[in-house]
């Protein structure tokens, strides 16, 4: 199924891998009962196989879970929906979610959402549809009418290509949308049973060296600098665990601003998630990450999505905010 080294070492571990950070808590560092108490002290995070992860990465190689009290697991997930049994019923504390899976859930009644933090905004080269490279598909035009793969209907993927399609005069209708992990993507083009995929990075480079070519870069123009992802839990679990999400969001916050300012240090974590050589780290497209938590700007989002029919009323995303401590 999969194709070359490079692709199968980006995302050997993806489907299986499940970290486990550091256990106990540093007597010498400042305690969750000093910071106004923990609810919870052991996380269940879902992290996806992406750069934009990072954050919680880092904050447990440097230690600031650990100062906060928390000690945290991870488990990789596709997108919030496809583990919705283990959010609802707790077992999976915090996660992430591009902002149209959020702001879906919240939509569709399935969960309230609270957003804790942000994670990625979107950048040129980071995300896009790519094709094989003997292709008869020469630009965004010639899609009507293809089958395009996805790692999620409704989602980020969907949204983005729907909101470039429409400078070209091609209908989300006009498209069939296929949900196909993105570790099998390359081999469902390879063996065409899709015309065309929506990549993200560490996966779109990866194909592009296994022969495939970008067909459209789908975070230039109508969706730069969008708001890709944040890291969210429902409203009950906030309300709940309100000083547990403080300590997250202050942890997470200091290993934002590392990544926002350092990609050496982005280029020590990601491998350990992705197997993406650090080489390629160090030189890959990235998104931004940015270092406060912004309901006007995600708001954007959710405009998109209300006039391409995600949604089946505006919704305000400010509600949905949770402000993090000291900002």
């Amino acid at each position: 199924m999969r194709s070359g080294p490079a692709l199968r070492a980006c995302v050997a571990l993806a489907a299986t891998i499940v970290l486990t950070a550091c256990g106990g808590t540093d007597p010498g560092a400042p305690s969750g009962g000093q910071r106004g108490g923990l609810e919870k002290t052991a996380l269940t995070i879902g992290v996806s196989p992406t750069p934009s992860s990072a954050p919680v990465f880092i904050a447990d190689r440097r230690g600031f879970f650990k100062e906060e009290g928390l000690t945290v697991r991870t488990e990789v997930i596709q997108a919030p929906q496809t583990v919705m049994p283990k959010i609802l019923n707790g077992t999976m504390d915090i996660f992430k979610g591009s902002y149209v899976s959020l702001i879906n859930i919240q939509d569709s009644g399935a969960a309230k959402i609270k957003i804790l933090h942000d994670s990625l905004a979107a950048a040129p080269g980071i995300a896009g549809v790519v094709v094989m490279n003997d292709s008869p598909l020469q630009g965004p035009k010639d899609l009507k009418g293809r089958t395009i793969a996805v790692n999620s209907l409704d989602n980020l993927g969907t949204m983005s290509m729907s909101a470039h399609l429409k400078a070209y005069e091609v209908a989300p209708d006009q498209v069939k949308f296929v949900v196909v992990n993105f570790e099998a993507q390359l081999a469902a083009l390879k063996e065409s049973r899709v015309d065309a995929a929506w990549m993200v990075e560490p996966f779109l480079s990866a194909a592009q060296q296994a022969g495939a070519r970008l067909l459209l870069d789908t975070n230039t123009g109508p969706t730069d600098a969008l708001p890709i992802d944040g890291w969210a839990a429902t409203e009950e679990w906030a309300a709940r665990h309100p000083g547990t999400a403080a300590a997250f969001q202050r942890a997470v916050s200091r290993a934002q601003r590392l990544a926002a300012t350092d990609r050496a240090v982005l280029a020590e974590v990601v491998p350990l998630y992705t197997q993406t050589p650090k080489e390629a780290v160090m030189t890959m497209a990235m998104g931004t990450f940015p270092t406060s938590l912004n309901a006007t700007r995600i708001q954007r989002v959710a405009d998109l999505m209300y006039e391409f029919g995600y949604l089946k009323s505006k919704v305000d995303v400010a509600s949905m905010v949770v402000p993090i401590p000291g900002q």
